[in-house]
């Protein structure tokens, strides 16, 4: 028999090891599950030990070609129903499609089967029919259109495999059975469930007590369906052979009665009193409760003593944003858990779970592997790492010194000499400057060297950021590279930044949507401070870092001048400009993008500093059309639009063309005494005569450069536009018409 175990993305592999553990063959991984062939012995082994699937189905039938409900309904009649349903016995069935024209709803798709069934079965008992049941039927069939192609199945397991039984009740942030056995086999701790002392397990945020019960049940070989055996739809089944089935049952208990002679260690520690008892709860109902100890206890808050084992592993799911509503305490919190692990659990292996990438920024710990999964909607992600004790530190410590000190004892190239002392020059010339400024991340280099044409940004004085400028289709692509290795070698030795922690990029001009695309999805955050304010930065996954550097004075200039003001910020990207307005003292603020990734970016800015007040909004939206929607009014509006764009919300935005009808639109939402400054990076680009003649314009680019960029003072252009002393109504909506009939 053919069979088909559906299960969640990204555990299709672990569900083929079940398969394989449980006598299958011809076991092969598709789409949404596993496939594979088994007699009845192995499939009932399947259905009752695996802990990742969530349904297994017995394949009927499969035909492609089917353009037509006639089609369909022609090619189910060639299936013997008759083995599965009789007159006696009630049915129902599921759909589901993808891409197939002649279904508008899976309804239709339900029906004609249904229809089909019973014509078939009528015309095998002598016109009897069976009946339909939706809530409890003996017979459940699936079926599945995949455009042309439809596959018919019996639901051999009924039941949705993760529901274990022992459940009874939950709290605000629930994990699944199969997810957490899915992290447990994922983690370094399952390797140790072959040995007869398994290794030490703790979940110190342990919720309903999911992972711990999970760890359990597979640390004493327990079949997760063991106790709870009696709802599987293969039981009505004329197929089902209850002598089998009994022996299938026996195994299972004689692996168990085995396995529990295994010595378990397995802590639960929650700060909610509430989640620790129903944690015991779900044990108790799990027949468990003897293997694990449960304590209320504040993970942030526990001492060396408090440390169950000297040596363990740490598998759990702490909050990310479900069962904690302020952001600033899960930063907090994931600070200190990275504090904790590392000075509380040396030797250790600790595996988070976590819904949102950037927290793990926040543990102060380098994951040695990650893995993805689903939980319910929400992407996670699974961080393995390993506390290192002292002795490990140190070895590799000196490692790494050695590996630095054979690399950097070659003699560098007569080009990367130039560069490294052309970069030298730089950090001796900046670093005082950038010192008495407060500066820690700052731009160290911009293509000095036409040969060597890239970008380089020292953060924080541990990360470099290196973007190279695309050389040009006549230049050998082995130059090419020789030149960016040199740039590259010559950096590390003249910063003493880590070879690992240089992020190298290639810069080529940006237009239409690609300026938005992700280079890889990483998913790490690095914490950089300016101005006594934090920011969350990404080397890795986008062209641009997070934040502009090189508009480190406008900022400035702009904390100086909000305070008590109402402040704009319009294609405000991460947000960084409206987090130095609020930290002067801005009334409020507003910030627009029409990208939801980098406005969700300057929501977590805004409250990794503190401001959550209600007086803080963010709309999603082109700038254009919100400022033709609002009437709002401001004192103060930065805006610092794209050279190019090609949003979904217009057609498309050019700066030089466009520059009249934004600055028209930005004036009317100006107070009478605010103040707009207008910046661009388009290196050709000069105001139009007519603002000049309609506003008080005042070009201020030079004081918006610093140090770092004087060599290079084309970065951008800034001005501050204020209405004229004397008032003159600006040209709103005549000129806006004017201009949309020439576009």
């Amino acid at each position: 028999m053919i069979f088909f175990a559906a299960t969640a993305a990204n555990m299709n592999d672990l569900v083929a090891t079940e398969a394989r553990l449980a006598g299958a063959e011809e076991v092969q991984l598709v789409s949404s599950g596993v496939e594979f062939t088994s007699d009845l012995a192995s499939a009932y082994r399947f259905c009752l030990h695996s802990r990742i699937a969530s349904r297994l189905l017995l394949g009927l039938a499969q035909d492609e070609g089917i353009y037509t409900s006639d089609d369909f309904y022609a090619s189910s009649m060639q299936i013997p129903w008759e083995e599965y349903v009789n007159p006696e016995k009630t049915f129902s069935v599921t759909v589901t499609t993808i891409q197939c024209p002649w279904i508008k709803k899976s309804t239709y798709a339900a029906i004609r089967l249904k229809d089909a069934i019973v014509d078939r079965v009528k015309q095998h008992y002598d016109q009897e029919r069976p009946s339909v049941e939706f809530d409890n039927p003996d017979v459940t069939f699936h079926l599945h259109i995949d455009r042309d192609e439809v596959s018919w199945y019996l639901d051999f397991s009924g039941r949705s495999l993760h529901q274990r039984g022992y459940r009874v009740d939950s709290t605000d942030a629930i994990l699944k059975e199969n997810l957490a056995s899915a992290i447990l086999m994922r983690s370094e701790w399952y390797k140790s469930i072959t040995q007869e002392s398994v290794a030490p397990l703790l979940d110190p945020f342990c919720g309903a007590g999911t992972i711990a019960v999970e760890a359990a049940f597979m640390a004493t070989d327990k079949a997760p369906l063991l106790d709870n055996h009696e709802d599987f739809a293969f039981l009505k089944l004329d197929l089902h052979d209850q002598e089998i089935w009994e022996e299938v049952l026996k195994e299972a208990h004689d692996r168990h009665e085995k396995g529990k002679q295994k010595e378990v260690s397995i802590t639960c520690w929650d700060i909610d009193p509430d989640a620790v008892e129903l944690a015991h709860r779900h044990a108790i109902e799990a027949k468990v409760d003897h293997l694990i100890t449960f304590e209320v206890k504040d993970f942030t808050q526990i001492t060396k003593e408090d440390v169950p084992h000297t040596i363990g592993y740490v598998v759990t799911d702490p909050p990310y944003g479900i069962r904690m509503e302020e952001s600033a305490s899960l930063y907090k919190l994931y600070t200190s858990m990275g504090k904790q692990f590392n000075t509380l659990f040396e030797g250790w292996n600790v595996a988070i779970l976590t819904g949102s990438s950037e927290l793990l920024s926040f543990v102060d710990m380098k994951p040695e592997r990650t893995n993805s999964f689903y939980n319910g909607p929400i992407e996670a992600q699974l961080a393995h790492y390993r506390v290192f004790t002292q002795q490990e530190k140190d070895e590799r410590i000196q490692k790494k010194i050695r590996e630095r000190e054979e690399r950097l004892s070659k003699p560098l190239s007569e080009g990367g000499q130039m560069v490294f002392n052309r970069l030298k020059k730089n950090l001796e010339r900046l670093t005082p400057l950038m010192e008495k400024e407060g500066v820690s991340s700052y731009r160290l280099y911009d293509a000095d060297m036409p040969e060597y044409a890239a970008a380089i940004d020292f953060y924080e004085g541990r990360y470099i950021h290196l973007q190279e400028y695309a050389p040009p289709s006549s230049i050998d692509p082995e130059d090419a590279q020789r030149r960016l290795d040199e740039l590259i070698d010559a950096t590390e030795r003249v910063t003493l930044v880590d070879r690992d922690l240089i992020f190298v990029k290639q810069r080529r001009e940006q237009k239409g949507l690609s300026q938005y695309e992700k280079l890889s999805d990483r998913g790490k955050f690095y914490i950089i401070r300016e101005h006594d304010l934090m920011f969350s930065v990404n080397f890795s996954d986008y062209l641009d870092t997070g934040i502009f550097l090189d508009h480190r004075p406008v900022r400035k200039m702009i904390q100086e001048q909000a305070n008590e003001k109402r402040f704009l910020n319009l294609f405000c990207y991460t947000g960084t400009a409206t987090v130095h307005a609020a930290q002067g003292g801005a009334l409020s603020t507003v910030s627009v993008d029409a990208s939801a990734t980098y406005l969700d970016w300057a929501m977590k800015n805004m409250e990794m500093n503190n401001f959550r007040t209600m007086n803080h909004f963010y709309y999603k939206d082109d700038a254009i059309q919100w400022l033709k929607n609002s009437n709002d009014t401001f004192d103060l509006i930065f805006c610092d639009p794209p050279t190019f764009s090609n949003s979904k919300m217009r057609e498309t935005f050019d700066v030089y063309r466009d520059q009249r009808i934004l600055i028209h639109l930005c004036m009317n939402r100006l107070s009478k005494g605010g103040k707009l400054i207008f910046s661009t990076n388009f290196r050709k680009f000069t105001l139009h005569p007519e603002l000049e003649e309609t506003y008080s314009i005042k070009e201020i680019t030079d004081s918006t450069i610093g140090e770092d960029f004087k060599r290079n003072l084309k970065i951008h252009y800034c001005w501050e536009i204020t209405h004229p002393k004397a008032i003159v109504k600006a040209p709103t909506k005549e000129l806006t018409k004017k201009i949309v009939r020439r576009k």
